[in-house]
């Protein structure tokens, strides 16, 4: 067990340095950012909604021994988002009447969705590259793969919601990369739970579902609603068609 527990350790680690990707937008001019932000908010949002549905609904259906659970946890992931947002949101105003305006941090509360979010994605990341390996090196190292492949559209997505949501650069890449060390955590459930892992994996991954969607239907596409005229919003709609894209890509690599 210990010689598959140490190369899922590496694996991780490996992922998890890929939420440094956002590095690259730290050299960026600061106004070229801002003016390609929506773009990177209708990738993101493409896929988000392409994982839920096109990775882990299916999968949670194909492998769960019970679908009404996974039916159930789907809409249990995107009402207990619902609650998270209203408790932040009440938060973020009350705060507001406390605090004078220029020693107010203004987050938008899809930032801590995003972050609350991408903790719960690599978990089941971690436990998926966990069991991969308990299973055999070269099952691992495919994942590992899939993985990466899959979070480098999706690290550049957080990091440009984490800054659309009022986030700075730094503390955005910082926040990401911490977000992204809950991986070590699943997978050391997936080594500690060994022979039960398998079952439980496709009802966190319907729950994850609900997540996204919610994160992506009631947070992003108003954002996106936002933008007008003809040019930006045909734009607007091929990034959002790109990161569906992807994520079917990624099936390939399944």
């Amino acid at each position: 067990m210990i010689t598959s527990l140490i190369p899922a350790l590496l694996a991780v680690g490996v992922v998890s340095l890929i939420s440094l990707i956002g590095i690259v937008a730290l050299a960026w001019n600061e106004a070229f950012l801002k003016r390609i932000l929506f773009v990177l908010v209708s990738v993101a949002a493409g896929a988000l909604f392409g994982d839920a549905f096109i990775h882990l609904i299916p999968e949670a259906f194909e492998e769960a021994a019970n679908p009404l659970l996974v039916s159930g946890l789907i809409l249990g992931g995107i009402m207990t988002f619902f609650a998270l947002e209203k408790f932040l949101r009440w938060h973020h105003t009350h705060g507001e009447d406390e605090l004078e305006p220029e020693t107010h941090a203004r987050i938008h509360p899809v930032g801590h969705l995003v972050l609350a979010s991408d903790v719960l994605h690599n978990l089941v990341d971690g436990i998926a590259i966990g069991a991969a390996f308990i299973i055999s090196p070269e099952i691992g190292i495919a994942t590992t793969i899939a993985i990466m492949l899959h979070e480098i559209p999706q690290e550049i997505g957080d990091f440009a919601l984490l800054v659309h949501a009022g986030f700075s650069r730094t503390k955005a890449l910082l926040m990401n990369f911490v977000s992204a060390l809950s991986a070590f955590i699943g997978v050391g459930l997936a080594f500690w739970l060994a022979g039960s892992f398998e079952s439980a994996v496709p009802y966190i991954a319907a729950f994850a579902a609900g997540n996204f969607i919610y994160i992506a239907g009631s947070d992003l596409v108003p954002e996106l609603h936002k933008t007008t005229g003809g040019q930006r919003s045909l734009l607007q709609f091929a990034a959002v068609i790109f990161g569906l894209v992807v994520m079917a890509l990624l099936l390939v690599l399944e």
